[in-house]
């Protein structure tokens, strides 16, 4: 089938909903329930824009395999134009959320798409799991579907191994084979936007290479409303406020949720990859998987900075700070966060070089180098649009405040230089969604652990960054002749 409409998303999820479990209630239609139906909404409107007459080449492609058109997003990349042609679609989708969107579709296609050309790698753990990998990327692939994932364990005890736990089974794990597939039982966290279609679990973080546990190491896909399976989700952003007092929480709360598996059958045809620590280990990194997913990222990142940088520059037009040499500085520091970032995604693309599975892939120290800097100078973009709206942040009436008995004293205090009461309130509650809401605290503690922790980021770069260049370049400077003022004497004599 072509590409989904955002009706047919939300008709998918009315008819196999997902078993979502918030605030002690089973929620049996996203798409109606009043903590869940703005977020079906927003994601409805970017299967929408893949329809837009004037996107549709950035938008989708022909199948390969029936003509239709499909999510550029499973495109499979055999140039850098096409790497280039890629990032507009993600740029397309993330301007649509501003960003704040952090796990919009296009993220897992762009793994299932990497793991789906590299079948080859999980044919090494099982031919069969190889062809279930192909299979699955032209399922996906031609029936525009939306998919959620979980990496982590639950985080029970750091100090043990999750085999060691007072349970086994707290972390997911195999429990047994049968004639239809294998039996899954635990945990996993967490599950970002859970009203989609299928659940991909890949390797969780690495497993020491150990036979006790090799039960943990999985790969499979299932659909979200598959018996046994439960999402259990954290309290809701979406207060059911309107949209003028939470602009963001009231469109973009995506859900996070901890993944239930209580004695799940997964079908033999929905498993890649079992009981190979070694393989599990290394499957997104051998795949290319993790590059292609950060390059969705960092132009999700770009969306989300220009986001800022618009905000940013429309308070300080709209009360009239913009001739203070401060507001300026901080104004630029925003610029130069959005510069390293978009010239990190050039770099990438322009370095890239095709994998052993015959996908151009992005340079991987370009975006490695995206993937830490930015969980660090987010907090600080944060602070900065803070500073510039000041007790602005605080003094935001509601919009029933504004149309009630006090309108007139509202319209008269805090009316600005530059716009209306109303002007000037619907910015700064944009800027408070952004910095000190619900919402806003949420996307600053996902920042700093958006692609892990932090130290074992720094440390994965410390271990794949070649600098051997670098040293050979200082040797051989320490080990030439510096004796220029001797030269020069010599050369004077002569």
């Amino acid at each position: 089938m072509p590409v989904r409409t955002g009706q047919e998303v939300i008709d998918g999820l009315k008819a196999n909903p997902p078993t979502l479990f918030i605030n002690g209630e089973r929620i049996t239609d996203p798409t109606t329930h009043p903590v869940t139906k703005n977020a079906v909404a927003s994601l409805a409107h970017l299967y929408d824009l893949q329809h837009d007459p004037e996107l549709r080449d950035i938008m989708t492609f022909e199948s390969p395999m029936t003509g239709d058109r499909v999510g550029r997003s499973f495109h499979v990349p055999e140039s850098k134009e096409d790497l280039e042609k890629r990032a507009e679609m993600h740029k397309v989708w993330a301007d649509a959320c501003m960003g704040f969107l952090g796990r919009a579709p296009d993220y897992m296609n762009n793994n299932i798409m990497a793991a789906g050309v590299a079948s080859d790698y999980f044919a090494k753990c099982d031919p069969r799991f190889g062809e279930n990998m192909r299979n699955y990327f032209d399922y996906v692939r031609e029936n525009d579907l939306a998919m959620t994932h979980a990496l982590t364990n639950p985080q029970v005890n750091r100090e043990v191994s999750a085999n060691q736990l007072p349970d086994p089974y707290i972390a997911m794990g195999l429990v047994k084979e049968t004639d239809e597939g294998i039996i899954v039982r635990g945990a996993r966290m967490m599950a970002t936007l859970p009203i989609a279609d299928e659940i991909v679990i890949f390797p969780s973080t690495v497993l020491k290479e150990q036979e006790d546990m090799a039960k943990y190491a999985l790969a499979f896909a299932i659909p979200t409303n598959t018996a046994g399976l439960y999402f259990q989700c954290r309290e809701p952003l979406d207060y059911g406020k309107s949209k003028a007092d939470h602009p963001l929480g009231a469109r973009f709360d995506e859900m996070d949720a901890m993944v239930i598996f209580d004695d799940v059958l997964v079908p033999w045809d929905r498993v890649f990859l079992m009981n190979d620590v070694a393989l599990a280990n290394r499957a997104y990194g051998d795949t290319s998987a993790m590059l292609h997913m950060a390059h969705q990222v960092i132009n999700l990142k770009i969306a989300k900075t220009e986001a800022i940088l618009g905000v940013a520059q429309s308070v300080v037009d709209m009360i009239g700070s913009g001739q203070f040499q401060h507001v300026q500085s901080k104004i630029s520091e925003i610029i130069i966060a959005l510069e390293i970032m978009k010239g990190l995604k050039v770099a990438c693309e322009q370095g890239a070089t095709v994998n052993d599975y015959g996908v151009m892939t992005p340079a991987r120290a370009p975006l490695d180098a995206a993937r830490n800097y930015y969980p660090t100078i987010y907090p600080r973009l944060v602070e900065i649009l803070q500073l510039l709206s000041a007790s602005g942040l605080i003094m935001i009436p509601t919009e029933e405040d504004r149309q009630g008995p006090m309108a007139e004293h509202i319209a008269k205090y805090l009316q600005a230089r530059n716009g209306s009461s109303d002007d000037r309130i619907k910015l700064y509650r944009l800027a408070w969604d952004m910095t000190i809401s619900g919402f806003a605290g949420r996307q600053s503690l996902y920042e700093k652990f958006f692609f892990g922790d932090p130290v074992r980021m720094h440390m994965a770069l410390y271990g794949n960054y070649d600098r051997s260049k670098q040293v050979e370049q200082v040797e051989a400077f320490l080990n030439q002749d510096t004796d220029v003022q001797g030269v020069k004497e010599k050369e004077l004599v002569s």
